[in-house]
């Protein structure tokens, strides 16, 4: 499926354009899987990552994040994917999700991965299923 931003806003992954500490007060404060983490750890995390701001077009204020932790050829790891609320509801979570889709889908990743407790009707719309073989696979950390 095709999934369109809604008019006002824009997606970009040039990294100068990240308002860092939004970023970090939205996750450490709003983001049940990142409250509480440090401002040195997200900015590393961001340092290391491909990373997605949405933007209001008329303000160029940022309204949304996201990440990839990626090799760029075999696998990528999706997260803190974040909305404003004050912009939720919009679609720009899905669009988002599947701008990061598309925009990886040259590097012929053999899997794209997320783990999310509250929000897989918006990644199953862009094509992510509920991992099959999930004897095969281990952690090393949190659970």
């Amino acid at each position: 499926m095709d999934f369109h931003l809604p008019d006002g806003y824009e997606i970009s992954t040039d990294p100068t354009r990240l308002d860092v500490a939004l970023i970090h007060r939205w996750l450490s404060l709003d983001a049940y899987w990142a409250q509480g983490r440090p401002r040195d750890k997200q900015d590393a995390a961001i340092a290391g990552s491909l990373n997605f701001g949405v933007y209001d077009t008329a303000s160029a204020a940022q309204v949304g994040y996201a990440r990839v932790v990626t090799d760029g050829a075999t696998f990528g790891w999706l997260c803190d994917v974040y909305i404003a609320p004050a912009v939720r509801g919009k679609g720009l979570g899905t669009a988002l999700v599947a701008h990061i889709r598309d925009h990886l889908r040259p590097a012929g990743l053999r899997r794209l991965m997320l783990a999310t407790a509250d929000a897989h009707a918006v990644y199953a719309q862009v094509g992510f299923e509920p991992l099959a073989a999930n004897g095969t696979w281990m952690v090393l950390g949190e659970q």
